[in-house]
């Protein structure tokens, strides 16, 4: 979590919203890191879970990546948490809860959906703190006069 929260704050510096991800091998490997990138890739689904899934694949060869556990600072949405079924995450650790658009538990719980075929094991709230810190900050920065 320690590494995503690093990618997040590369997000903060671009003007990006800062969430970061990172997806490890089942070695421990980084296969892939990703943070929001919607503003300059001009694309809405360029958010860093996505975006660090295709580079784990890439890295990979392979869209499978069973085995494999993705960091993330913020509860995925519905899109993310949705990708990271269908890539086969195997473990899914994130930090800030996302009580607006969260699908991990906050509003809805996709990855954990008995009708779907693959359900990653689970981990919420790590260096939680930590995680909403960058975002209030940003978000308070974009409130206040510049």
């Amino acid at each position: 979590m320690r590494l995503a929260l690093t990618v997040a704050r590369r997000a903060g510096n671009l003007d990006e919203i800062p969430v970061g991800a990172v997806v490890l091998g089942p070695d421990g490997s980084l296969l892939g890191s990703g943070h929001n990138e919607r503003v300059a890739a001009r694309d809405p689904t360029a958010h860093a879970e996505v975006l660090a899934l295709r580079r784990a694949g890439a890295s990979l060869g392979s869209w499978n990546l069973a085995g494999c556990i993705l960091a993330v600072t913020l509860e995925p949405c519905t899109m993310c948490a949705g990708a990271i079924v269908n890539a086969r995450i195997t473990r899914l650790v994130f930090g800030a809860w996302d009580p607006k658009a969260g699908a991990v538990g906050s509003l809805w719980d996709v990855v954990r959906d008995r009708r779907l075929n693959h359900r990653p094991a689970v981990l919420g709230g790590v260096l939680a703190a930590d995680s909403a810190a960058l975002l209030d900050a940003f978000f308070a920065g974009r409130r206040s006069p510049r």
